[in-house]
């Protein structure tokens, strides 16, 4: 009897831990930085993501993923689309990926704090997330 239990414990728990989990889509550590080049500001803004479809071929991963990013003003006005890109990625692992956007402010834009918003989509998956961060344009 205690062989038959010693036996089911084992197989319990070999079931439970050879389950991968599933990563959830998401975007993480988002960062956003404003330069006074001169004439211009220009902002530089990352973020990371995980839990993405992998598409394998050829014993390497594919990873196809679109971003956009909006700017939110001090006074909250949206301007869209002031970044648009398509990262691909083929690798033997990839568990995360970095996304990055680089735009320039023209001098008319005032001091304050700004947001720029990632908006994501895994193109194999369909899935979308997004992320935000602060930046500030001081003289």
């Amino acid at each position: 009897m205690k062989l038959f239990i010693v036996t089911v414990i084992s197989l319990i728990l070999f079931i439970s831990c050879s389950k991968k989990e599933e990563v959830k889509f998401e975007a993480f550590s988002p960062e956003a930085f404003a330069y006074d080049i001169g004439d211009s500001w220009e902002v530089n803004a990352t973020v990371n993501v995980r839990g993405f479809a992998k598409v394998e071929k050829n014993d390497k991963f594919f990873v196809s993923l679109s971003y956009s990013v909006d700017l939110i003003k001090p006074d909250g006005e949206i301007t869209k689309d002031v970044f648009t890109d398509i990262k691909e990625v083929t690798k033997k692992e990839v568990n995360d990926v970095q996304l990055e956007a680089q735009f320039d402010l023209g001098k008319t834009y005032t001091q304050g704090k700004y947001k720029v918003v990632f908006s994501i989509k895994d193109n194999d998956s369909e899935k979308t997330t997004s992320a935000e961060a602060e930046f500030e344009l001081e003289e």
